[in-house]
């Protein structure tokens, strides 16, 4: 998701409407002049994307989302646009700032303010404006405005979306019933949690961020629902090595898993492993993948493994475990996952090792482990459905890890790193569509286990390897196009992140 200048701390909607009150009543912002600002920001971010748009149709709703359309309308009008503004709710009707707002559209610029009684017959415009529904959306879309929303996005017309695409949750990223899908969103104040994860980055497009100059030190008073992961992230975790470093300094990472069948994904895992860093790599797999594997990358050291005793060896040597890739659920992999849980190593726990510990009601909670669950895997772990995750992501990761213990990295667009109570979530705002291929996940669980043998501590190698794997898709797809990007096209750009390569914002 194409982002502008975002902060680092994003917010629910209760913790912006505190962000705004606190402008207003504390500080002594006046409610017009922030609205104010708003349109003239969202404005000024319309113009950039769309600097020959001649015509614009303005929906407004009937709170304040609504007024800071009717700033939008007059601006554009000022400036010789054709406008037309749709009211869903007249003008009668309006109060506060936002009747100041329509008022000054219609008697000062001369907008035509077009009370609707249901979707206009048709949309003839450069770029639509959906100002309907704001942050206050609780519950479904009522009829009458879900009907002009899908009116909004049967258009054909690009569409700005004001603050946050109406109809879409602001603290989950659910799509309440129907939403409007914009191509831009200009929000402002505070970044809103929904707008990142789940159905958030597809409903909002580009997203661009103004604070109105909103006086810093209420942002320090007024909690926030996390962190944006940001390549600082990376910079500080991992600097540059010492002169008289040696491969012991930096880990032991083993990779258990590659069933029959399934030798490609521990080979991702174990490949992904070194090039995030990790002294030495091996692999415990079946005996069929093994030269394979060495012709792949005879960097890694590879054993045929048919036993759980045969494991032992291999575990003592090891510094960290990642285990699941190609793991199976059936005797093989149960008799290799218990090995690997009773040795007490650090792990990284994925696919297969997911799914057997969801189904393992005796599993302990253990701390120096990194979970990594697709939707799908969570609703398996949380004894649910996949659409149940989805509509509640920031709640989910927070049961997981709950339940698991360790940190836990809820894959998907927006994923979520929770580390428990006392640490701020975390948000990767990076990463694109490309990613949903197979191996992708291989991937990350081997950059996981190259970080942890590294000495992150799980929170940290968590936080870090998900904005690596992410950064590295981007620059993947920035290569060749999102379609057809391969998870091992981003082995190269791992190597360049952990490096501090094209580190900026």
């Amino acid at each position: 998701m194409p982002t502008t200048a975002l902060p680092r701390r994003f917010y629910t909607a209760a913790q912006v409407r505190e962000l705004d009150r606190q402008a207003i009543e504390e500080e002594g912002v006046p409610g017009d002049q922030l609205m104010e600002r708003a349109g003239r920001a969202a404005w000024r971010c319309l113009q950039r994307h769309w600097p020959e748009a001649a015509r614009l149709a303005v929906f407004c709703g009937g709170g304040n989302n609504g007024g800071d359309g009717y700033v939008i309308a007059r601006l554009a009008a000022e400036a010789g646009l054709a406008v037309t503004v749709y009211q869903q709710a007249p003008t009668t009707k309006l109060k506060g700032s936002a009747l100041t707002m329509a008022e000054q559209a219609r008697d000062t610029a001369g907008v035509t303010l077009d009370e609707l009684d249901g979707p206009p017959e048709s949309l003839d415009a450069d770029v639509i404006v959906d100002a309907l529904l704001g942050t206050g959306l609780g519950g479904e879309v009522r009829a009458d405005y879900a009907a002009l929303i899908e009116a909004i996005n049967a258009s054909g017309c690009p569409v700005f979306g004001v603050d946050i695409p109406s109809g879409l949750c602001a603290d989950s990223g659910r799509v309440l019933g129907i939403a409007v899908r914009a191509r831009v969103t200009a929000t402002f104040i505070g970044v809103k949690a929904g707008l990142l994860t789940g159905a958030g980055p597809g409903q909002c497009g580009a997203l661009a961020f103004d604070d109105l100059r909103v006086p810093a030190g209420i942002y320090e008073r007024v909690g926030h629902a996390g962190e944006r992961l940001v390549p600082d992230d990376i910079r500080r975790a991992l600097p540059p090595r010492a002169r008289d470093a040696h491969k012991g300094h930096f880990g032991h990472v083993l990779v258990v898993g590659g069933d029959h069948g399934f030798g490609g994904a521990v080979a991702m895992a174990a490949q992904a492993a070194g090039r995030a860093g990790a002294g030495l790599v091996s692999v415990a797999t079946r005996a069929e993948h093994v030269p394979v594997l060495l012709t792949r990358q005879p960097e890694i050291m590879a054993r045929g493994v048919e036993t759980p005793e045969e494991l032992d060896p291999l575990l003592e040597r090891a510094t960290v475990v990642v285990l699941g890739p190609g793991l199976g659920q059936h005797g093989w992999g149960r008799a290799l996952m218990a090995r690997v849980l009773a040795s007490g190593l650090a792990r990284v726990l994925d696919a297969d090792a997911l799914n057997l510990l969801a189904a393992d009601d005796n599993a302990a909670a253990f701390r120096h482990q990194v979970l990594t669950p697709h939707p799908g895997e969570a609703a398996r772990m949380l004894d649910t459905d996949t659409g149940s995750i989805q509509a509640g992501r920031f709640e989910a990761v927070q049961k997981l890890q709950q339940r698991y213990g360790g940190v836990v990295v809820l894959k998907g667009a927006g994923s979520l790193v929770c580390g428990g109570p006392d640490e701020p979530l975390g948000l990767c705002t990076d990463g694109n569509p490309g990613m949903a291929s197979g191996g992708m996940g291989d991937v990350l669980s081997g950059v996981l286990g190259g970080l942890l043998a590294q000495g992150l501590e799980p929170s940290i190698a968590a936080r870090v390897g998900t904005l690596v794997h992410a950064r590295a898709a981007d620059r993947g797809a920035g290569a060749g196009g999102q379609r057809g990007l391969l998870a091992t096209d981003l082995l190269p750009e791992i190597r360049g992140q952990v490096n501090g390569g094209d580190c900026g914002d």
